[in-house]
C-alpha cells in the first residue's frame, strides 16, 4: 500500500473528512490533532474496520454515516490488515495469534506425530469404558478423581493400578451401572445417619454368616467368586475333559460336573442369604430406601443385586473397585494404550528438552522489553515449552520484581498493585509488542493505527516506544499513521523517522475537520517568523513574545527593551507611543541586523488591531500565527477597556506582574454587577496567556487550542461598552 484515501462523514463527531496519506515517502504519518478534534474518533473509525462493524455517530446516531478507506489500488482495507493500538487499557492481554511466536513447526510436527497413536488408542479406551459404565459423565475425569487427588490426571491414574488390574482374574463388578450407583442423590442416601447403622448391622451379619460357612471365605472366596470359577471352568471345557474339583471341609468332596458344583454354589448361598436375621436386617435398608423417593431407580437394582450392598461400607474403595472391573473387561485397550504412553515418554522428553534450548521470538519480544523499558521488574516465559509443542495457546508471563536490593517473584495481579500508572502503561505496551511481532512473523502487510501510546508516560519509556515504532517502520509489511496531541512525541518521531513531508495536523473547519501539511514543528519562530519580520506584519506581531523571552534570558526584566514589549503585550501607559520603528530597532539591537519595515512611524497597537481584523477574515486552519495575534490583541483590548473603566492611574502603574488577573480583581470590585462582562474578561483572563507567552521550546497550548475560540473571544471584547 503506497497510499490511502480517507473519506468520512458523521463518524465518532466527525462531521466531514477527505484526506489522502501518501506512504511513497515514508512508512509511517505522524498527525497531530488538538485535543477534542478527531484523534479518537478516527482511531475508533479504524478499529470498526478492523473488527469489521459499521460506524456511526455517537451522539447523533441518526445522521447517516459515510466510511469510505481505500488503499492505492481503489480496494477497502481487509479488516485484518488493521490494528489499532490505543491509549492505555489495563486489562488487554495477546491475542491467540501470538501463540504463533513460540511455535517451532518441526518440533511441533514431532511432538503432534508422537501423540497421534496414544490419542487413538485413548480415545478407543475411553469409548469401550463408556459402553462399559453405560455412563454418559466424563470417563477421564471420573476415573482420574477415583484414584488421584484430582480429577485431570488420566495418565496417572491408569499408570497407577497397572498392577492390580494386571492380577485381577476375573471382573466381579464389570456391569455396575455406574450413574446409578454413583448418582449424586443415591451417594447422599447412602451417607445418611440411618442407613449407614442399618449397612453395618447388616455386614456385621453377613460376615458372621460367611464365617460359619462350609466352603466360603470373606476376602477370599466368596460366592460370587465361586458362581465366576464354575463357569470359567465349563467356559474352558475343564469339566467335558473329565477332570474334577476336590472340595475342602469338614469332610472332603469331590465335584464333577458344572451342575453338580453350581448346585452346591447356591446351596451355600441360599444358606446365608435365607438366614432369618440377615433377611431382618435387608428388610431394615429396604424400608430406609423405599422412603426415600429419589432413589426409587437404585433401589430396584439392588433388589436383584443384594450382593453389593456389603460394598457399600466404603463408597471410595467401592468406586475403585468398579473401574478396576471396567478395565479389566476392556484389558487389551487398556495395555495398548499404556505401552504406547510409556513408549512415547523418553521421546517426548527428548523433544521438551531441545524445545528448552530452542530461542523464539516470544523470547526476542521479552527481551526488547526488558532491555528498553524502565521498569521494576523483568518478564519470562513460564510456559514457554508447552506452547512451543502446542499443549497451550497462550505463553503465561512470569514476572521478577526486583527493588534494587532483592528479587522476588510475584503473580500478575500483585504485580499491578505495586506499579505505578506510568509503569503499568509500559507493562500494556509489552502486549502491543507481542501483536506486532505475530504479524511481523506471518508476513502480514498491516496499517498500524496508533492513538497516543506514549501519552503521559516518562520520557525514558516514551523513547523507548518511539525506538521501536521507527524499528518497525524499516520493515516491508507496516504502515503506521500516529495519532497524537502530545507535541513533544509528535515533535520527536518526525525528527527521528517520520519526515517533515509526512506530518500532517487537524483543524476543525465550519464543515468538519482538515489534515493540513505541519507547520512550526521544528522552532517556528527561528525558522519561519524571525525571516518574515520585516516583511509580514502578521509574523512581525507573533515574534514580540519570543524576542521578550530572549531579553529576558539574556538581559535580564530591568532592560529598557524588555520593558518596551511588555508594553506591547499588557495595556500599559507608553503602549500606544510605541512605533513599527521602535519595534524594528529592538529587533536590529538583538539581532544584529540593520533592516527596517514600511511605515515605520505607524503605532504598533494599530498594526495588531490591523492584523486581527484580518485574523477575523482568514480561512479554517491550523492558523498558528494567527491564534498568537489574536491572543495579543485580545488581551492589550480587554485590559485596555478595564484600565479605562476602572480610571485609576496610580493602581495601574503600581501594577509589576500579572497586570490581566489584577486588572480583573480590581474590575470585580469595582462593578460586581456587569456579570456579562466580567464573563468575558474572565475567559480573557483564562485563554490568552499560554497563547501570547510561549517561547520555542514549548508552544503546545496554542496549537491544541483553535481559532475559533479566540475569534469569538476577540469579537466579544471589541463589543464591551
Amino acid at each position: 500500500m503506497k497510499a490511502l484515501t480517507i473519506d468520512l462523514e458523521n463518524c465518532y463527531g466527525i462531521r466531514k473528512l477527505t484526506a489522502t496519506l501518501d506512504f511513497s515517502k515514508s512508512n509511517a504519518i505522524a498527525v497531530y490533532a488538538p485535543n477534542g478534534s478527531m484523534k479518537t474518533s478516527l482511531a475508533q473509525t479504524f478499529q470498526d474496520i478492523a473488527s469489521g462493524t459499521a460506524s456511526k455517530d455517537r451522539i447523533f446516531p441518526a445522521r447517516p454515516c459515510k466510511r469510505v478507506v481505500k488503499d492505492d489500488a481503489g480496494a477497502d482495507l481487509p479488516p485484518d490488515s488493521v490494528l489499532v493500538v490505543r491509549p492505555y487499557e489495563e486489562a488487554m492481554g495477546h491475542t491467540p495469534k501470538t501463540s504463533t511466536l513460540l511455535v517451532n513447526p518441526a518440533l511441533r510436527n514431532e511432538y503432534d506425530t508422537l501423540h497421534a497413536e496414544i490419542d487413538a488408542a485413548k480415545d478407543a479406551l475411553v469409548k469401550a469404558l463408556r459402553e462399559q459404565s453405560k455412563s454418559k459423565r466424563d470417563i477421564e475425569k471420573e476415573l482420574s478423581a477415583a484414584f488421584t487427588a484430582n480429577d485431570n490426571k488420566f495418565y496417572i491414574a491408569l499408570n497407577r493400578i497397572k498392577d492390580e488390574v494386571a492380577d485381577r482374574p476375573d471382573a466381579p463388578l464389570k456391569d455396575v451401572p455406574y450413574d446409578l450407583i454413583f448418582d449424586e442423590k443415591v451417594q447422599a442416601f447412602l451417607e445418611t445417619k440411618d442407613f449407614k447403622t442399618a449397612i453395618d448391622g447388616f455386614i456385621k451379619k453377613y460376615n458372621e454368616l460367611l464365617a460359619a460357612s462350609t466352603y466360603f471365605k470373606k476376602g477370599v472366596f466368596t460366592y460370587y467368586n465361586a458362581a465366576q470359577i464354575a463357569k470359567q471352568l465349563a467356559d474352558n471345557g475343564f469339566f467335558a475333559a473329565k477332570h474334577s474339583v476336590n472340595l475342602n471341609a469338614g469332610e472332603k468332596k469331590e465335584i464333577t460336573t458344572q451342575k453338580e458344583l453350581e448346585d452346591l454354589i447356591a446351596t451355600e448361598k441360599e444358606a446365608i442369604t435365607n438366614d432369618k436375621d440377615l433377611r431382618k436386617k435387608f428388610a431394615e435398608i429396604e424400608k430406609l430406601i423405599q422412603k426415600n423417593v429419589t432413589v426409587r431407580e437404585f433401589e430396584a437394582y439392588l433388589q436383584n443385586h443384594e450382593e453389593l450392598l456389603t460394598k457399600f461400607a466404603n463408597m471410595a474403595d467401592f468406586r475403585q473397585e468398579v473401574w478396576k472391573s471396567y478395565i479389566e473387561s476392556r484389558y487389551p485397550l487398556y495395555v495398548a494404550l499404556l505401552e504406547k504412553y510409556q513408549a512415547a515418554e523418553a521421546k517426548r522428553k527428548a523433544i521438551e528438552e531441545q524445545a528448552n534450548k530452542e530461542r523464539t521470538q516470544w523470547e526476542d519480544v521479552i527481551d526488547i522489553f526488558n532491555d528498553r523499558f524502565f521498569v521494576p521488574f523483568k518478564l519470562e516465559a513460564s510456559n514457554r515449552i508447552d506452547v512451543i509443542l502446542g499443549q497451550q495457546e497462550m505463553l503465561s508471563l512470569g514476572f521478577v520484581f526486583d527493588d534494587g536490593t532483592e528479587q522476588a517473584p510475584v503473580d500478575r495481579a500483585a504485580l499491578l498493585q505495586a506499579l505505578s500508572t506510568g509503569e503499568k502503561k509500559a507493562f500494556y505496551v509489552l502486549n502491543i509488542l507481542f501483536e506486532i511481532e505475530a504479524r511481523k512473523k506471518a508476513g502480514q502487510d498491516t496499517l498500524i493505527v496508533v492513538d497516543d501510546i506514549a501519552d503521559s508516560f516518562d520520557y525514558k519509556n516514551k523513547y523507548a516506544i518511539i525506538q521501536y515504532l521507527m524499528d518497525i517502520a524499516s520493515g516491508p509489511h507496516f504502515k503506521q499513521l500516529l495519532l497524537t496531541h502530545n507535541f513533544d512525541f509528535y515533535r520527536t518521531v518526525e525528527s527521528r523517522f517520520v519526515g517533515y513531508g509526512n506530518c500532517r495536523m487537524a483543524s476543525k473547519t465550519s464543515h468538519g475537520v482538515a489534515l493540513e501539511p505541519a507547520a512550526g514543528i521544528k522552532n517556528v519562530f527561528t525558522k519561519d517568523w524571525k525571516e518574515a519580520f520585516f516583511n509580514e506584519p502578521l509574523k512581525k506581531i507573533a515574534c514580540i513574545s519570543f524576542m521578550r523571552n530572549l531579553i529576558e534570558y539574556t538581559r535580564g526584566e530591568a532592560d529598557p527593551e524588555f520593558a518596551k514589549l511588555t508594553s506591547l503585550l499588557h495595556w500599559k501607559a507608553d503602549s500606544a507611543g510605541i512605533t513599527v520603528s521602535d519595534l524594528d530597532a529592538t529587533y536590529n539591537g538583538l539581532f544584529a541586523t540593520s533592516e527596517s519595515s514600511p511605515a515605520g512611524h505607524r503605532p504598533v497597537v494599530d498594526l495588531i488591531t490591523e492584523e486581527a481584523g484580518n485574523c477575523l477574515k482568514a480561512p479554517d486552519g491550523i492558523n498558528f500565527a494567527n491564534k498568537v495575534v489574536l491572543a495579543i490583541a485580545t488581551r492589550l483590548a480587554a485590559e485596555r477597556f478595564m484600565v479605562t473603566k476602572i480610571n485609576d492611574p496610580a493602581f495601574v502603574a503600581a501594577i509589576t506582574s500579572n497586570q490581566t488577573a489584577a486588572l480583573l480583581r480590581k474590575f470585580q470590585e469595582q462593578f460586581p454587577t456587569e456579570r456579562d462582562v466580567l464573563s468575558t474578561l474572565q475567559s480573557v483572563a483564562l485563554m490568552t496567556p499560554e497563547n501570547i507567552h510561549l517561547n520555542s521550546f514549548m508552544y503546545e497550548p496554542i496549537l491544541d487550542m483553535s481559532d475559533v475560540h479566540l475569534r469569538k473571544l476577540y469579537c466579544a471584547v471589541l463589543d464591551l461598552k
